[in-house]
């Protein structure tokens, strides 16, 4: 199994006490090297002008890789640039371009993308809630347009809503969307009666929502329809802040819920992709709890 990542993705300052912090990856890389050493490591290449411009507008590119700040720079309120930002960004999204190209090569089966900045909040012409280009979008681009897939599934179970993912897709029935999130929370997108094309699939939880309830809105809702879909490439929004521990929501998730819904996404993905899976890091900031779910995500996917 790969996993991709780069040093320049450790560089991204986003500034003193900020959530979203070079620790959280630190973190994740030490404890996927202690608790499996015969992970094949990859280098995250750049992503290109091209592979960016597949989904973002041109006004984004310049604002992210050519403000070159010296300083702390602030795009929104909870999104920084700092002078490595433009470096990270490219690592991050071209980890998810790579890990596609290998899984629909036959290098390997499945990916994991350890990577910062986040993605799934940009849109397509904005950089919010911490991430400045769309990883995962990226990712599904490069197999649509670059491998000739036509149906990709992306899965997406940060407790916050893909607000940008979901905007990019909900018009291009190529490409099903599925999220569990907080409802009310950040940013206040993701509602039941948003459907796109037919191709979108919400099921917004409330706070407090434990495992059980977690997993029947997988097990009854979810899962069928991505299932229905019959995705030729499974792609994963990663965000483990769902969790008890996690500062920025109120859901009462276990590590092992996230390690049962892996396990229901390898066993879909052999039923209809050939067992191929990239996942791609999003949220989660409380550190223990970071490391302990990512552990047990690719404790499943490497199985």
């Amino acid at each position: 199994m790969h996993v991709y990542t780069h040093a320049a993705c450790l560089a991204h300052d986003t500034g003193p006490d900020h959530a979203e912090r070079p620790a959280r990856l630190r973190t994740v890389l030490h404890a996927l090297e202690a608790a499996h050493p015969d992970l094949d490591w990859q280098q995250a290449p750049a992503a290109t002008r091209g592979q960016l411009l597949r989904v973002h507008d041109p006004r984004l590119l310049e604002a992210v890789l050519e403000t070159q700040p010296t300083a702390l720079h602030l795009l929104d309120p909870d999104t920084v640039l700092s002078p490595h930002s433009a470096e990270a960004a490219l690592r991050a999204a071209g980890a998810g371009v790579a890990a596609v190209d290998a899984v629909l090569s036959g290098r390997t089966r499945r990916a994991f993308c350890a990577v910062r900045p986040p993605g799934h909040h940009a849109t397509v012409s904005a950089a919010m809630g911490f991430c400045l280009f769309n990883n995962i979008a990226v990712a599904a681009r490069q197999a649509i347009d670059g491998h000739g897939l036509e149906r990709v599934a992306i899965v997406d179970f940060d407790v916050h809503h893909g607000n940008g993912t979901q905007a990019i897709f909900e018009r291009d029935a190529r490409v099903c969307f599925a999220s569990t999130h907080q409802w009310p929370l950040y940013p206040e997108s993701g509602a039941r009666n948003e459907t796109g094309c037919g191709n979108i699939f919400n099921v917004p939880l409330p706070k407090g929502t434990d495992g059980p309830v977690f997993r029947t809105a997988w097990r009854d809702e979810l899962l069928p329809a991505v299932e229905a879909f019959r995705p030729q490439l499974l792609l994963v929004s990663a965000g483990f802040d769902g969790h008890r521990l996690d500062p920025l929501a109120g859901w009462l998730l276990e590590a092992a819920d996230y390690a049962w819904l892996t396990g229901e996404l390898v066993a879909l993905a052999e039923r209809h992709a050939g067992g191929r899976i990239v996942s791609l890091l999003e949220g989660g900031y409380d550190l223990t709890a970071l490391a302990e779910c990512c552990v047990a995500h690719v404790d499943v996917l490497r199985m």
